[in-house]
């Protein structure tokens, strides 16, 4: 049995989301965007965090409050899961961040590794993979592939837009991981593109095509 895929149902992610497919919005809306978005799928999937106790005080008195006890690592895939990296941290500063450049070739639609910035043996309990489109899944499959041969023993993966064939490809590939999405759209075209979908997510943010 595969591990969930949530898809978020919340009205604000979903508000959001229209702004962010709308192909008037320009990069500066668009990276705002991005980043509300991830910060809200971001407190749905920190539900599968461990916490530990921790006593503070309080201007009244001493009292047993939680943190987290897990270290978090976040692992955008460059360039497009660079601003859902920046908004996750904002939501929790101690974590790490490991970045991973893989980009899709247009002829195969396989991913291709140029940049990775992980060490031997990273330092984290829990490793979440950033990124903003799950299309035909081969990034997302090619970078839990990789923080898996480093021995990270909890995975995710967080996107903002999927289509079913990526999701099924990386459920096949990895079912043990859980999947956080704020939309399922409904396919991709005949380029490895997801319809509707909301373009190339990377040239959006940084205003390049």
């Amino acid at each position: 049995m595969p591990a969930p895929v949530t898809v978020s149902t919340h009205p604000l992610v979903q508000h959001k989301l229209a702004r962010l497919r709308a192909t008037e919005t320009r990069p500066p809306e668009f990276r705002e965007l991005v980043a509300g978005i991830s910060r809200a799928l971001f407190f749905e999937a920190a539900r599968e965090l461990r916490l530990e106790p921790v006593r503070v005080q309080t201007p009244l008195t001493e009292t047993t409050c939680h943190r987290i006890a897990d270290r978090v690592g976040l692992v955008p895939v460059l360039r497009a899961g660079l601003g859902m990296a920046d908004a996750l941290l904002d939501a929790l500063p101690e974590a790490a961040v490991w970045h991973l450049g893989l980009y899709r070739d247009h002829a195969t639609l396989k991913p291709v590794t140029y940049y990775n910035k992980l060490p031997p043996k990273p330092d984290m309990d829990v490793g979440i993979v950033l990124d903003p489109m799950l299309a035909t899944g081969g990034s997302a499959i090619a970078a839990l592939d990789i923080l898996k041969k480093t021995g990270t023993p909890c995975l995710m993966f967080v996107g903002l837009i999927a289509a079913p064939e990526g999701v099924a490809a990386l459920q096949t590939a990895h079912p043990e991981v859980p999947i956080f999405l704020a939309t399922l759209d409904a396919k991709l075209n005949d380029v490895g593109y997801i319809v509707p979908g909301l373009g190339d997510a990377g040239d959006r943010q940084f205003g390049t095509s």
